[in-house]
Protein backbone atom coordinates (compact mmCIF):
# COMPACT_ATOMS: atom_id res chain seq x y z
CA UNK A 1 0.00 0.00 0.00
CA UNK A 2 1.41 3.39 -1.02
CA UNK A 3 1.17 6.22 1.73
CA UNK A 4 0.89 9.56 1.05
CA UNK A 5 4.67 10.49 1.81
CA UNK A 6 3.40 14.34 2.90
CA UNK A 7 1.77 12.63 6.24
CA UNK A 8 5.04 10.51 6.74
CA UNK A 9 6.91 12.89 8.99
CA UNK A 10 9.91 11.72 10.71
CA UNK A 11 10.22 10.98 14.22
CA UNK A 12 12.89 13.49 14.76
CA UNK A 13 11.55 16.18 12.87
CA UNK A 14 7.85 15.53 15.46
CA UNK A 15 9.80 15.27 18.21
CA UNK A 16 11.65 18.77 17.07
CA UNK A 17 8.00 20.43 16.32
CA UNK A 18 7.05 19.19 19.67
CA UNK A 19 10.03 20.70 21.64
CA UNK A 20 9.75 23.80 19.92
CA UNK A 21 6.05 24.59 20.45
CA UNK A 22 7.00 23.57 24.45
CA UNK A 23 9.68 25.80 24.86
CA UNK A 24 7.92 28.87 22.81
CA UNK A 25 4.99 28.47 24.66
CA UNK A 26 6.96 28.64 28.22
CA UNK A 27 8.17 31.94 26.37
CA UNK A 28 4.72 33.06 25.98
CA UNK A 29 3.47 31.84 29.62
CA UNK A 30 6.34 33.55 31.36
CA UNK A 31 5.46 37.40 28.95
CA UNK A 32 2.08 36.58 30.73
CA UNK A 33 3.17 36.26 33.92
CA UNK A 34 5.21 38.55 33.64
CA UNK A 35 2.72 40.64 32.71
CA UNK A 36 0.59 39.54 35.15
CA UNK A 37 -2.36 38.08 33.23
CA UNK A 38 -4.62 35.50 34.47
CA UNK A 39 -4.44 31.51 34.33
CA UNK A 40 -6.22 31.46 31.08
CA UNK A 41 -4.74 34.45 29.48
CA UNK A 42 -1.34 32.40 30.49
CA UNK A 43 -2.49 29.74 28.70
CA UNK A 44 -3.76 31.51 25.24
CA UNK A 45 -0.83 33.13 25.37
CA UNK A 46 1.44 29.96 26.16
CA UNK A 47 -1.00 28.24 22.92
CA UNK A 48 -0.49 30.74 21.04
CA UNK A 49 3.32 31.94 21.46
CA UNK A 50 3.73 28.01 20.74
CA UNK A 51 1.63 27.01 17.48
CA UNK A 52 1.55 30.47 15.86
CA UNK A 53 4.38 29.61 13.33
CA UNK A 54 3.88 26.14 12.97
CA UNK A 55 0.12 27.15 12.02
CA UNK A 56 1.20 29.77 9.42
CA UNK A 57 3.44 26.83 7.72
CA UNK A 58 0.82 24.31 7.66
CA UNK A 59 -0.93 26.68 5.99
CA UNK A 60 1.48 27.77 3.20
CA UNK A 61 2.38 24.46 2.52
CA UNK A 62 -1.25 23.02 2.54
CA UNK A 63 -0.71 20.58 5.51
CA UNK A 64 -4.69 21.32 6.42
CA UNK A 65 -6.16 21.48 9.20
CA UNK A 66 -2.76 22.44 11.04
CA UNK A 67 -0.88 20.03 13.43
CA UNK A 68 -1.67 22.30 16.40
CA UNK A 69 -5.22 22.11 15.76
CA UNK A 70 -5.62 18.03 14.77
CA UNK A 71 -3.21 16.60 17.30
CA UNK A 72 -4.25 16.64 20.84
CA UNK A 73 -0.36 16.53 21.83
CA UNK A 74 0.60 20.22 20.64
CA UNK A 75 -2.58 21.49 22.89
CA UNK A 76 -1.45 19.39 25.74
CA UNK A 77 2.14 20.33 24.87
CA UNK A 78 1.07 23.95 25.35
CA UNK A 79 -1.42 23.50 27.90
CA UNK A 80 1.48 21.87 30.30
CA UNK A 81 3.50 24.61 29.48
CA UNK A 82 1.19 27.49 30.44
CA UNK A 83 0.86 25.60 33.45
CA UNK A 84 4.14 24.55 34.59
CA UNK A 85 4.72 28.64 34.24
CA UNK A 86 1.86 30.14 35.96
CA UNK A 87 2.76 27.92 38.88
CA UNK A 88 6.67 27.90 39.30
CA UNK A 89 7.71 30.88 37.61
CA UNK A 90 9.60 31.55 40.35
CA UNK A 91 11.71 28.36 39.60
CA UNK A 92 11.76 29.09 35.76
CA UNK A 93 12.99 32.75 36.87
CA UNK A 94 15.81 31.31 38.01
CA UNK A 95 17.51 31.13 34.68
CA UNK A 96 18.90 34.38 33.11
CA UNK A 97 16.13 36.23 31.02
CA UNK A 98 13.84 33.04 30.96
CA UNK A 99 12.09 34.36 28.28
CA UNK A 100 14.82 35.18 26.05
CA UNK A 101 16.44 31.26 26.74
CA UNK A 102 13.81 29.77 25.68
CA UNK A 103 12.41 31.91 22.58
CA UNK A 104 16.09 31.13 21.36
CA UNK A 105 15.40 27.53 21.77
CA UNK A 106 11.95 27.68 20.41
CA UNK A 107 13.49 29.94 17.04
CA UNK A 108 16.22 26.97 16.57
CA UNK A 109 13.77 23.91 16.84
CA UNK A 110 11.00 25.45 14.95
CA UNK A 111 13.05 26.75 12.27
CA UNK A 112 14.74 23.21 11.85
CA UNK A 113 11.31 21.58 12.09
CA UNK A 114 9.49 24.10 9.63
CA UNK A 115 12.29 23.91 6.89
CA UNK A 116 12.08 19.60 7.31
CA UNK A 117 8.56 20.02 7.16
CA UNK A 118 8.45 22.19 3.90
CA UNK A 119 10.61 19.56 2.11
CA UNK A 120 8.71 16.75 3.03
CA UNK A 121 5.88 18.47 1.59
CA UNK A 122 7.72 19.08 -1.83
CA UNK A 123 8.72 22.72 -1.15
CA UNK A 124 11.45 24.04 -2.94
CA UNK A 125 14.99 24.99 -1.36
CA UNK A 126 14.54 28.73 -1.12
CA UNK A 127 10.67 28.59 -0.71
CA UNK A 128 11.66 25.61 2.57
CA UNK A 129 14.17 27.79 3.80
CA UNK A 130 11.61 31.36 4.19
CA UNK A 131 8.61 28.89 5.72
CA UNK A 132 11.47 27.50 8.12
CA UNK A 133 12.32 31.01 9.36
CA UNK A 134 8.85 31.83 9.17
CA UNK A 135 7.91 29.00 11.81
CA UNK A 136 10.91 30.39 13.91
CA UNK A 137 9.40 33.59 14.39
CA UNK A 138 5.77 33.43 13.96
CA UNK A 139 5.50 32.43 17.32
CA UNK A 140 8.00 35.33 19.17
CA UNK A 141 5.36 37.84 17.14
CA UNK A 142 2.21 36.90 18.05
CA UNK A 143 3.83 36.65 21.49
CA UNK A 144 5.04 40.08 21.44
CA UNK A 145 2.05 41.63 19.58
CA UNK A 146 -0.09 40.19 22.46
CA UNK A 147 1.24 42.00 25.36
CA UNK A 148 1.67 45.17 23.61
CA UNK A 149 5.29 45.17 22.54
CA UNK A 150 6.84 45.88 19.36
CA UNK A 151 8.14 41.69 17.52
CA UNK A 152 11.48 40.84 18.87
CA UNK A 153 12.19 39.99 15.54
CA UNK A 154 11.60 43.75 14.72
CA UNK A 155 13.85 45.54 16.93
CA UNK A 156 16.91 43.16 18.50
CA UNK A 157 19.70 40.87 18.16
CA UNK A 158 20.06 38.73 15.35
CA UNK A 159 16.94 36.94 15.42
CA UNK A 160 15.45 35.95 12.28
CA UNK A 161 18.71 35.76 10.04
CA UNK A 162 19.59 33.16 13.16
CA UNK A 163 16.37 31.18 11.71
CA UNK A 164 16.97 31.98 8.53
CA UNK A 165 20.64 30.28 8.18
CA UNK A 166 19.50 27.22 10.84
CA UNK A 167 16.71 26.50 8.10
CA UNK A 168 19.21 27.34 5.20
CA UNK A 169 21.49 23.80 6.97
CA UNK A 170 18.32 22.11 6.95
CA UNK A 171 18.34 22.64 2.84
CA UNK A 172 21.52 22.31 2.07
CA UNK A 173 21.96 18.69 3.90
CA UNK A 174 19.08 17.99 1.91
CA UNK A 175 20.28 18.94 -0.86
CA UNK A 176 23.76 16.71 -0.23
CA UNK A 177 21.64 13.97 0.98
CA UNK A 178 23.24 14.23 4.77
CA UNK A 179 21.20 12.39 6.87
CA UNK A 180 18.13 14.50 8.08
CA UNK A 181 18.57 14.03 11.43
CA UNK A 182 22.13 15.35 11.06
CA UNK A 183 21.08 18.31 9.15
CA UNK A 184 18.53 19.17 11.93
CA UNK A 185 20.67 18.90 14.85
CA UNK A 186 23.35 21.06 13.19
CA UNK A 187 20.94 23.58 11.84
CA UNK A 188 18.84 24.07 15.47
CA UNK A 189 22.32 24.07 17.29
CA UNK A 190 23.49 26.52 14.81
CA UNK A 191 20.40 29.16 15.38
CA UNK A 192 20.61 28.50 18.70
CA UNK A 193 24.38 29.26 19.44
CA UNK A 194 23.68 32.28 16.91
CA UNK A 195 21.10 33.93 19.19
CA UNK A 196 22.66 33.43 21.86
CA UNK A 197 25.68 34.91 21.42
CA UNK A 198 23.90 37.57 20.13
CA UNK A 199 22.01 38.13 22.90
CA UNK A 200 24.92 37.73 25.36
CA UNK A 201 27.53 40.15 22.82
CA UNK A 202 24.56 42.58 21.43
CA UNK A 203 25.26 41.52 17.82
CA UNK A 204 22.39 42.90 15.87
CA UNK A 205 22.03 44.43 12.71
CA UNK A 206 21.89 48.29 11.34
CA UNK A 207 19.78 50.26 13.55
CA UNK A 208 17.41 52.97 11.11
CA UNK A 209 18.56 56.14 12.75
CA UNK A 210 15.90 59.12 11.74
CA UNK A 211 17.70 62.27 10.63
CA UNK A 212 17.50 64.38 14.16
CA UNK A 213 19.18 61.83 15.86
CA UNK A 214 21.95 61.35 12.92
CA UNK A 215 23.09 64.71 12.89
CA UNK A 216 22.82 64.94 17.07
CA UNK A 217 25.45 62.11 16.96
CA UNK A 218 27.64 63.35 14.03
CA UNK A 219 28.22 66.83 16.42
CA UNK A 220 29.16 64.60 19.76
CA UNK A 221 32.71 65.03 19.90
Amino acid sequence: MIVDERILVSTVLVAFDLSGTFVFALSGAAAAVKNRLDIFGVLVLAFAAGNSGGIARDLMIGAVPPAALRDWRYVVVSVLAGLITFYWYRIINKLSSPVLVFDAAGLALFAVAGASKALAFHAGPVAATLLGMVTGIGGGMVRDVLVGEIPTVLRTELYAVAALIGALVVVVGSALRLPSWAAEVTGAVLCFALRFMAIRHGWQLPVARPPEESRSAARQP
